[in-house]
């Protein structure tokens, strides 16, 4: 043993063997923190995997006397994450400062009602992330749940409870809400279904926020036909709808970040398409450069050494500008409480929660205008786009005005209405839009095309003339422009 301490003494000032030393010391921590929690895992599996921090049972509506349908949720149970209000119940929060500090909720969840008069019944509360602030799933005072199908791994969060009370079987389908990630992480984590609906598609009354503006509620099953069921009820749709076309969009440069290689991946998806009836042809964008075009207030969140036009870029300066939001709206709405009790939270939460709380904000209106115009691009992508193409000519012009309600300047949505306009016969309506669109992109030469195609049925020819010209000046080769410039020059002269 004296030998060992000489030699370590006589070699101390040598940075490899305290290389070698951190090494063996940083392995013996990881295989001590696996047996931790395979032991845990092995206890824990005997009760309900840590999923549950309050059991107690919602009784669905009664079943309607025939000869009326059986209610579409009959006989299946849930979970709800502890964020969500039950009547005569404290919501948690993941916290039990913040339960001890406020009151019984005296209503329901609009979204747990809506299950529980669809027949499902309610079976308890699930652990989750303190004050929905976290992405493992752990919790420091209710202990984190065990991710059933690898014992020794994180379940994800916040909704972790949920997620593992599904992958356990505990129940049939859970809820969970996302603001970051917290239903897609632990669904993935734990191996079950998990999706989040688009932003205000389900009524968040009743449900504590993190952040407003990005909170969505989600829900997870086993069974895609449970998930399916659960979406009709809560984003109230027809059990049986007409079939219409619907378009896939694959965003190109998304896939090459995935491991898999993506000429695998859209092959996959566009077989499982050709089997699915009433779906067309999908249709391929880069995704970066779409929102780098169209949510212009994103450069003021890139990097100076880095181009909003390139790459990766767009979605890192959006994730910033997101996670500002988020800490700012999470400030506004909890500081005064976070002050005024000093709750006890776990490290990374208390992180998560100082850099909310410290942080001044000076560019809350930029934070504000990165999310309309991201809004309003994504109903451009996935709404205008698809009536446009679908020639429902009065929908594209519905769908694009929403849009310019939502972004006022972007030219992009001014010149496809002025296009869905000029199908419909509205040539004013579509003038004024390409003069609105060329007031915000001087180059823009599908608006001096469209702006003089609506001049030329107004039979103001000399006009209609001066933009088919521009139109050239901006591409000498658009045929288009070339022969509609040569017959109004004709009837000019």
């Amino acid at each position: 043993m004296s030998k060992t301490l000489n030699l370590i003494k006589a070699n101390a000032s040598n940075p490899k063997v305290w290389l070698v030393a951190g090494i063996t010391v940083a392995g013996i921590i990881v295989v001590a923190e696996t047996r931790r929690r395979r032991k845990k895992a092995m206890i824990i599996k005997r009760e309900d995997f840590g999923a549950f921090m309050e059991r107690f049972e919602l009784i669905p509506f009664p079943q309607p006397p025939p000869p009326a349908a059986k209610l579409p949720l009959s006989g299946l149970t849930f979970a709800i994450k502890d964020i969500f209000d039950v009547k005569g119940h404290a919501t948690g929060f993941g916290n039990p400062d913040w339960q001890r500090t406020h009151e019984v909720a005296d209503k329901t969840a609009v979204v747990v009602t809506a299950l529980l008069k669809n027949g499902a019944k309610c079976v308890g509360k699930t652990v989750m992330d303190e004050l929905a602030f976290g992405i493992t799933g752990e919790n420091k005072h209710y202990g984190t749940p065990t991710n059933p199908n690898m014992p020794s791994n994180v379940p994800g969060g916040s909704s972790s409870g949920s997620a593992v009370a599904v992958a356990a079987e505990l129940v049939d389908f859970a809820l969970g809400t996302d603001t970051i990630g917290c239903v897609r992480v632990p669904a993935s984590f734990c191996g079950v279904l998990g999706f989040r609906p688009s932003h205000g598609a389900v009524s968040t009354i009743g449900v504590l926020p993190n952040s407003q503006s990005l909170d969505a509620i989600g829900w997870f099953a086993r069974d895609p036909s449970i998930l399916h069921r659960v979406g009709n009820v809560l984003l109230q749709l027809k059990a049986v709808e007409p079939r219409r076309g619907r378009h896939l969009v694959f965003a190109d440069d998304l896939f090459q970040l995935s491991k898999v290689p993506k000429q695998k991946t859209v092959h996959v998806i566009s077989k499982a398409v050709e089997k699915l009836s009433g779906y067309q042809l999908p249709k391929h964008v880069n995704f970066c450069l779409f929102i780098a075009s169209n949510v212009p207030s994103l450069k003021g969140f890139c990097q100076h050494s880095t181009n909003l036009q390139n790459g990766i870029s767009a979605l890192q300066a959006l994730s910033s500008a997101m996670v500002s939001l988020q800490r700012y709206e999470f400030k506004t709405n909890h500081e005064e409480w976070l002050k005024d009790v000093k709750p006890r939270l776990g490290p990374e939460v208390s992180r998560c929660v100082l850099a909310a709380i410290n942080n001044t904000y000076e560019n809350v209106k930029s934070l504000y205008k990165v999310r309309t115009e991201m809004r309003a691009a994504m109903q451009s992508l996935l709404k205008g786009n698809a009536a446009f193409k679908g020639k429902q000519w009065n929908k594209a012009v519905n769908y694009y005005t929403e849009a310019i309600k939502l972004n006022g300047t972007n030219a992009t949505y001014y010149n496809n209405r002025a296009a869905a306009y000029l199908e419909l016969g509205c040539f004013q309506q579509a003038e004024e839009d390409c003069n609105k669109a060329i007031s915000f992109d001087k180059k823009n030469v599908k608006a001096y095309l469209r702006r003089g195609t609506a001049r030329d049925s107004l039979l103001c020819y000399k006009e209609a003339l001066e933009d088919f010209k521009h139109a050239l000046v901006l591409e000498p080769q658009n045929k288009v422009a070339n022969l509609a410039e040569k017959r109004l020059r004709k009837l000019v002269s």
